[in-house]
């Protein structure tokens, strides 16, 4: 039997089994852990209730879980994906490291994936513990100032991991050309391409400006399937 832990995540829910909606892994069943906290304040951001303050209560949108509790609940029905999110859940590495290795220990989960937006390091054992790593820099339309939101070092020990797929958020065929220079830059490789918006119309429409401009570069394109199942509600 493993010994109980006393260590502790901020989460801001835990849901599933669902789909996962984007990027290499859309379509499988999985179940999401959304941490709570970020370091970036994208302008469109869809789950702001994990860092934004000023509009949403804190006290309401966090809490406090041990390794044990996110166990059980992982032990209550279908996980053999977990998608760890956010906000940034790299900012609680030190505490998903256990957490992972009791999920790895108990056969909790056969895939690990981690999303991210590329601006913290993952510690080795985070590294070893995953098994990808999607990674979402922002760009521009983001009105995050460029220090901020890329990080070169960063973005180095990502690939070097050979765990990363690099999704991009994008809102018209002109953001491209901002993805293909970092994409140029680093040899970022695979490049999924997703549009920003949390309606259908709008996810469908991108989608359509979109295709042909990334067919023509190689990339992927990627919808938000969930938004396209069930709309912008919370828990799908």
């Amino acid at each position: 039997m493993t010994e109980p832990t006393t260590t502790t995540l901020a989460v801001n829910e835990l849901f599933g089994p669902t789909f996962q909606g984007e990027g290499t892994s859309t379509g499988k069943l999985a179940r999401f852990l959304r941490l709570y906290g970020c370091n970036l304040a994208c302008t469109w951001c869809d789950t702001p209730q994990t860092w934004d303050r000023a509009r949403h209560d804190p006290a309401a949108e966090q809490t406090r879980l041990t390794v044990d509790d996110i166990l059980a609940w992982l032990r209550t029905g279908p996980s053999s994906l977990l998608v760890v999110t956010g906000g940034e859940p790299l900012l609680q590495q030190r505490a998903l490291e256990p957490l992972f290795t009791a999920i790895t220990a108990a056969g909790l989960a056969t895939e690990i994936e981690v999303e991210t937006s590329g601006t913290i390091t993952p510690t080795p054992d985070i590294v070893a513990a995953v098994t990808r790593f999607t990674v979402s820099p922002k760009l521009a339309h983001s009105t995050m100032v460029l220090p901020r939101r890329i990080r070169p070092a960063v973005i180095r020990q990502f690939v070097a991991s050979g765990k990363a797929s690099w999704k991009f958020v994008v809102q018209t065929p002109d953001d491209l050309a901002e993805v293909e220079a970092l994409a140029t830059e680093y040899g970022l490789d695979p490049v999924w391409i997703m549009p920003e918006g949390t309606d259908s119309t709008t996810i469908l429409d991108r989608m359509r400006l979109l295709a042909d401009p990334v067919l023509a570069r190689g990339w992927n394109l990627t919808s938000r399937l969930h938004i396209l199942l069930w709309g912008n509600v919370r828990a799908r």
